[in-house]
């Protein structure tokens, strides 16, 4: 929000100067981020007296100037306006100026004459778009006098950070009561008279979403004469970074900079029917708006209809379709409140930020809404020469409704740390605007401007501001915490942790990337274009689109180690993918997963450990390491089909529930990001295995020992390992405690591989004796050879 010093004095008499004022905001919590002098290079333009102007010998377009700027001589200045003459009173560049555009004006010849200066246009002073000739001024302005002066223009502007919550200061009003609050000054909002005249403007129905428009009202202005704005409002939406464009249009951005209402011409004549509607769009509709843009639209934009078609983005931006252009005359100005969250939504899914959508999407003043319209209607009749029309189209389905806050002046005090008299807790919260009811607690009506206070503690931070946070010594609470307060942690943050927590403590090296990552990237790991979330404004092409897997930004990771000689590489990630989700408030959803890549050696390459790479066993043994830690219960594998990055690809299995996948970087890929042997990758679902997890479960220590005995199978190629596994536990054998593979061996010259199984038994109430044992081996070696490609060795 930008603040013109100048403005601000309209409604509140400060005289200190602007670093004071920058300081004292900053400790409000509206963070001054820069003093600005929007006309910094026209301070040495000044105004100047054309004593002669003849025309030029060796031209027929330039005149040689003698001009009088104050310094006791006159000033030679060759000059090529069509309307330059003796007598006028015209801004002068001497030479050393540096103009706006970047034009050095230095002592030259032109045509064999000497000049020493520029007389100056609006266009070449940055202060308009008119070069038709030079700006003849005010023939009563004295000789020397700084132009900046001379056209009264803004000359310190303050650029001041407002957070989210605090709408009510993007506005000169909302700042100014601000600052009346902090220095003890009155606030005057300056009076606008509206004189009405003319037919009555009646029988022009509006209905709008009760739910999405609590309020929208319209006057109506005829006659009205479309042309550039007075020099005092141009000057001014200039100062604050607003371009002027005609002086309908530049009224409404003027008082939407004055009072925080975002208001909105259409040209009556445009508009079909007596009836404006404010209601949704329909899915595919189209609307082009005023930068020239068709917009497609969904179900969930809200649009300001006439009697047959959409005329505006609510909230966001007006229609080509009912623009007030040069030929404009009847002039129906809008004034409304919209659903924040709406505008937000709209907004954020076109990329179309507006000053209005920023505005809206942040909450408006529904009480102070009437004011801002008529205050516009009055400026538009009086810059434009139009009537305003006697009488208001109003339709308000949802009064505002005070919100009432109880406040305790001790409360305060014990909150804060910090004794707050009731004297000036109750002066404070009268300067901002609320009004105090007297008992115990104070019933505090909060002013319908202040949209973010809700509860005790916002009034006591209110407080707490005018007194001064910096005045509030820093001092350690007490904070007591019981045993029943651990099951309020929020139970998604408390699990990622506990991942990240055996990430950590089983020897990987956890690893924080970007959310953004390239399209590039994507494609390059084969992951599909539809469902990307790409990024209006990204920080670099290399980071333009939302990742929707993890393998990109560990891939990235792993070329970072690579080209640092790190080779041994053990890297884990807890992060969010995202895709486009037409349901979700966002219009994305986010999924919360692990990814965990292994390259390199497993041990560390010095003595005393062993030589070896990691590989498909370590990522495997990781995730069944973490699906038991984590109470999910064992993991089981299965080899799956074709994949966009992974070759081969395994899916994990978790009961009956596919939780991820582990496998291979592709050898293409992996190359392409420095890799120097075989990288090995798994992708966890968290949010599935959080839902999956249960409590640990106890039993009682076994009081009798285990048999074991292996079996060696010989087994037809491609059968899976885990088939034996399965088959065996399907037998559902009372004494069998477990079973699990023990060793491989292929023999030269066959594909048949020996498997070796180990399986282990037990009796809960007595010891096993070698006879029963063995029968029950004998049945499950049976079982095995009847059902499975496979046969004793």
């Amino acid at each position: 929000m930008l603040l013109s010093l100048n403005w601000l004095r309209e409604f509140v008499p400060y005289t200190g100067d602007a670093q004071t004022l920058a300081d004292r905001l900053t400790m409000l919590g509206l963070e001054v981020e820069e003093i600005g002098r929007p006309f910094a290079a026209l301070e040495k333009i000044v105004v100047g007296f054309v004593a002669e102007c003849a025309a030029h010998p060796s031209s027929d377009h330039l005149s040689v100037c003698r001009v009088d700027i104050g310094t006791g001589e006159l000033l030679d200045i060759v000059c090529g306006a069509p309307n330059v003459a003796a007598g006028q009173k015209v801004p002068v560049a001497p030479v050393g100026t540096v103009m706006p555009g970047g034009l050095e004006i230095k002592k030259a010849k032109l045509r064999g004459q000497t000049s020493c200066g520029m007389i100056c246009s609006e266009r070449e002073m940055g202060l308009g778009d008119n070069h038709d000739g030079i700006m003849v001024l005010d023939a009563g302005l004295a000789v020397g006098t700084p132009i900046c002066e001379a056209l009264g223009l803004d000359r310190t502007v303050l650029d001041v950070s407002i957070t989210p919550n605090r709408a009510d200061c993007l506005s000169v009003l909302g700042l100014a009561r601000e600052v009346a609050a902090a220095f003890g000054l009155p606030l005057t909002v300056p009076r606008t008279e509206l004189t009405e005249g003319g037919e009555a403007f009646e029988n022009f129905r509006i209905e709008p979403d009760p739910a999405l428009c609590p309020l929208y009202q319209a006057r109506l202005i005829r006659g009205a004469k479309i042309g550039p704005s007075p020099a005092w409002l141009r000057y001014r939406l200039i100062a604050v970074g607003l371009r002027p464009i005609n002086n309908i249009v530049d009224v409404t951005n003027y008082v939407m900079m004055e009072c925080g209402q975002p208001l909105h011409a259409f040209d009556r004549d445009l508009l079909r029917g007596d009836r404006i509607r404010v209601g949704l769009a329909e899915d595919g509709m189209r609307l082009t708006t005023l930068d020239g843009q068709e917009r497609l639209l969904t179900g969930r934009d809200l649009l300001i209809w006439d009697d047959e078609r959409p005329v505006a983005l609510a909230g966001v931006m007006g229609g080509a379709n009912s623009e007030i252009g040069d030929g404009s005359s009847t002039v129906l100005l809008e004034s409304a409140v919209f659903d924040p969250a709406s505008i937000r939504k709209t907004a954020r899914r076109l990329g179309l930020s507006s000053d209005a959508s920023y505005r809206f999407e942040r909450g408006v003043d529904q009480v102070g809404n009437t004011h801002a319209m008529n205050c516009a209607a009055a400026l538009m009749a009086a810059v434009s020469g139009g009537v305003v029309a006697p009488g208001v189209a109003k339709a308000e389905p949802r009064p505002y409704a005070a919100r009432v806050i109880n406040f305790s002046p001790a409360k305060a005090t014990k909150l804060l740390g910090v004794d707050m008299a009731p004297g000036f807790c109750r002066e404070t919260l009268a300067s901002l605007g609320c009004v105090i009811a007297d008992g115990e607690p104070w019933q505090v009506t909060a002013p319908s401007f202040r949209l973010d206070l809700e509860r005790e503690v916002d009034l006591i931070e209110e407080v707490a501001r005018v007194y001064g946070m910096d005045r509030i010594e820093a001092v350690l609470p007490t904070v007591k915490k019981s045993l029943q307060d651990l099951d309020k942690v929020d139970p998604t943050f408390a699990f990622l942790n506990q991942v990240k927590e055996w990430g950590r403590g089983i020897g990987l090296a956890e690893v924080v990337n970007y959310s953004f990552v390239g399209t590039a990237d994507l494609d390059r790991c084969g992951l599909p274009a539809e469902g990307r979330v790409h990024i209006f404004n990204p920080l670099s092409e290399e980071m333009n689109v939302l990742r929707t897997e993890l393998a990109p930004g560990l891939l990235g990771s792993l070329r970072q180690n690579m080209s640092q000689d790190n080779t041994r590489i053990r890297i884990f990630e807890v992060a969010h993918t995202f895709v486009q989700d037409p349901t979700s408030d966002t219009l994305t959803r986010e999924n919360n997963r692990l990814a965990i890549l292994l390259h390199g050696g497993r041990f560390p390459a010095r003595y005393p450990y062993p030589d070896g790479s990691q590989g498909y066993e370590d990522v495997k043994g990781l995730v069944e390491h973490l699906l038991m830690s984590l109470g999910v219960g064992a993991a089981a594998f299965e080899r799956g089909g074709e994949h966009p990055y992974l070759a081969p690809e395994v899916l994990v299995w978790a009961g009956e529930t596919t939780v991820g996948r582990v496998g291979r970087i592709r050898e293409d890929l992996a190359d392409a990001y420095q890799a120097r042997g075989e990288v090995w990758y798994a992708d966890l679902d968290l949010d599935l295995l959080m839902g999956l997890r249960h409590g640990a479960k106890f039993q009682a220590i076994p009081r009798f020992p285990v048999v074991r005995r292996d079996m060696t199978l010989v087994a037809a190629p491609g059968l899976a390992i885990g088939a034996v596994v399965d088959t065996v536990k399907a037998m559902n054998e009372p004494l069998l405690e477990d079973v699990y593979l023990v060793d491989i061996f292929t023999p030269e010259g066959t594909e048949e591989r020996n498997l070796s199984y180990r399986f282990v038994f037990r009796h809960p109430e007595r010891t096993l004796k070698d006879k029963e044992v063995e029968k029950i081996n004998q049945r499950i070696g049976q079982h095995l050879v009847a059902k499975l490609p496979v046969r004793f060795s």
